[in-house]
């Protein structure tokens, strides 16, 4: 991570140009949830590509754009797109916005993600409220040397999900009629789905959801002092006995109806960080 500074350093100064507001939050749209970013008051778009050190996003449904603005009152980064370990990058790269926000100011990070839910109490485009994860995804984006300018060597993660925020988030899904859960987020390399096998295993571990994403930007928020925020959009149900082949366009439906839901709930949420 010793060579991680002078990267985070040359793209937040890139986005500071572009927009001079110092964010406070921090916002990662995953699969079919680009839609919340039609309520932010936009000062400023980046295409991936225009920011130093970025990865870009091969993903089809993510438009690959920061967005800096303002959203019920408070000034935002959203990523419309993330980046993915299957799509050949680093845990390093894939987080590396992560550290952008964090030199630009940011002190919470919301991050949604589109899931498999393993649940049986879920329903497709419901929303559960990440309480807690587990990580089983090949690599960790801290290995390596270091760099106590960006975190400590040994980050505890006894709670990298915020309890008020987390708390604040029920009362708003409740007030909304939102239909919400709590629960625990498993992440898993991919590209491919799992098997029937894999998915009783995943659920005997504790996992209400398993998706390819989140943990990884959820570990780096956690070493740089952010307080994090976590919602899935559960797109597809993954029970064994009941399990039928996935089709993209019904998860990237269902992922759009759980986005409005988020639409909603995500500025409500933000409105009351300070209350």
């Amino acid at each position: 991570m010793l060579h991680l500074m002078p990267k985070i350093e040359e793209a937040a100064k890139t986005i500071a140009a572009a927009d001079s507001e110092k964010p406070r939050i921090g916002l990662i749209l995953g699969t079919g949830l680009g839609g919340l970013s039609e309520q932010i008051e936009q000062r400023a778009v980046l295409p991936y590509g225009d920011i130093p050190h970025f990865p870009k996003s091969t993903v089809e449904s993510h438009k690959g754009q920061l967005v800096c603005g303002e959203l019920a009152g408070q000034n935002i980064l959203a990523m419309e797109g993330r980046f993915h370990y299957y799509e050949g990058y680093s845990l390093q790269d894939v987080t590396f916005p992560v550290r952008v926000m964090k030199q630009l100011g940011c002190e919470i990070l919301i991050v949604t993600n589109a899931a498999g839910g393993m649940n049986p109490q879920y329903s497709l485009a419901d929303i559960m409220m990440i309480e807690d994860h587990i990580n089983m995804m090949p690599e960790n984006p801290l290995r390596g040397v270091n760099d106590d300018k960006l975190g400590p060597r040994f980050p505890d993660m006894c709670a990298p999900y915020d309890k008020e925020l987390l708390t604040k988030a029920k009362a708003a899904a409740l007030e909304l009629q939102v239909p919400a859960h709590t629960g625990v987020f498993v992440a898993v390399p991919g590209p491919n789905l799992e098997t029937r096998a894999e998915y009783r295993m995943l659920k005997a571990f504790g996992a209400d959801c398993v998706g390819m994403s989140t943990v990884p930007e959820v570990i780096v928020a956690a070493h740089a002092g952010l307080r994090v925020l976590g919602f899935s959009v559960v797109t597809d149900m993954c029970l064994p006995d009941a399990l039928e082949p996935v089709e993209l366009s019904k998860i990237l439906a269902v992922a759009a109806k759980g986005g409005e839901r988020l639409a909603k709930l995500i500025p409500e949420v933000i409105s009351r960080i300070d209350s």
